[in-house]
């Protein structure tokens, strides 16, 4: 299929109506008809059960739809790329994200997108999760990179990956073997939690409300490898991103025990203002993260 065929397949395929795609690629009703007719005796199959004036993709239309899906983005980016050596696209995208995300997400994303965004200027800036949405709210920033989903109006989201919480414990700890652990079990430790304002505990402050315990904090800090430093020196335990367990130096430790309890995992996405007018920088790194997010199976 070429650009063009991509085009009103995935259009058809989207709307499952035959009228309203044939409008909305500005073709008449009877042409769209045919073409997809076409289609179907060269692949040999129907790719839509039919009834009435209602179109519904089959198991063939839907594996046929998510290779064409993937094959336009494909050349959507083959295109852009030939246009950027061409007459290089120039822009400013202020980038903002928890620094918990800046030892490998951030880099992955931002190489990623680097590669077909032409001489876009990405500027980076870290903080904790409520600064992170403030700055997108008031202006400051035109992305966000946060978790979790912030609460408050006007902010748009996109889920870019999911990561399961671990409890972390000091090597000696009397959980570290265990498979899996609830937070009700854990009624009396001493915790190491984020300082307020921090995403990471605002979900730890959910966690515990949910497990109706109300946690013993020991130490409090603004970094996560200091969390995890301080579990490995036997000063209490965490709860902490299990995917991207921060190193604790020559510490040994911290032991990751997996979270039983519902829930025991954090969003990770990106927000940007919906009272904002985004730019093309913004759209495209917008868009290249959602393609990111369905590579890596982050959404569906």
């Amino acid at each position: 299929m070429l650009g063009e065929d991509l085009e009103w397949f995935t259009t058809l395929a989207e709307l499952e109506r035959v009228g309203a795609a044939a409008e909305r690629l500005h073709i008449a009703q009877p042409t769209l008809s045919r073409m997809l007719a076409r289609l179907e005796r060269r692949i040999g199959v129907e790719l839509f059960d039919r009834s009435g004036k209602r179109i519904t993709l089959n198991e063939f239309g839907r594996i046929y739809y998510e290779h064409a899906r993937r094959a336009q983005s494909e050349l959507d980016a083959a295109e852009r790329a030939v246009a950027d050596l061409a007459d290089p696209a120039e822009g400013v995208l202020r980038l903002s994200f928890q620094h918990s995300f800046g030892g490998s997400l951030v880099p992955q994303l931002i190489s990623g997108f680097r590669r077909g965004s032409g001489r876009i200027t990405v500027t980076l800036w870290q903080g904790a999760a409520e600064v992170v949405t403030k700055r997108v709210l008031d202006g400051d920033a035109d992305l966000g990179i946060v978790s979790p989903r912030p609460a408050v109006a006007g902010v748009g989201w996109r889920t870019v990956l999911r990561q399961p919480l671990v409890l972390a414990v000091p090597p000696d700890h009397r959980l570290a073997g265990r498979r899996q652990v609830r937070l009700a079990e854990l009624a009396d430790a001493e915790f190491i939690t984020m300082h307020q304002g921090f995403g990471m505990r605002r979900i730890f402050d959910e966690l515990c409300a949910a497990a109706d315990i109300r946690p013993r904090i020991a130490f409090e800090s603004s970094a996560l490898v200091t969390v995890a430093g301080l579990v490995s020196a036997g000063l209490g335990v965490a709860i902490l991103p299990g995917a991207d367990l921060p190193s604790a130096g020559p510490l040994s430790g911290p032991v990751a025990v997996p979270l039983a309890d519902a829930g025991a995992a954090r969003a990770v996405g990106l927000v940007w203002s919906a009272a904002a007018r985004p730019s093309d920088a913004v759209r495209r790194f917008r868009d290249f993260t959602e393609d990111w997010a369905q590579r890596h199976g982050a959404i569906p």
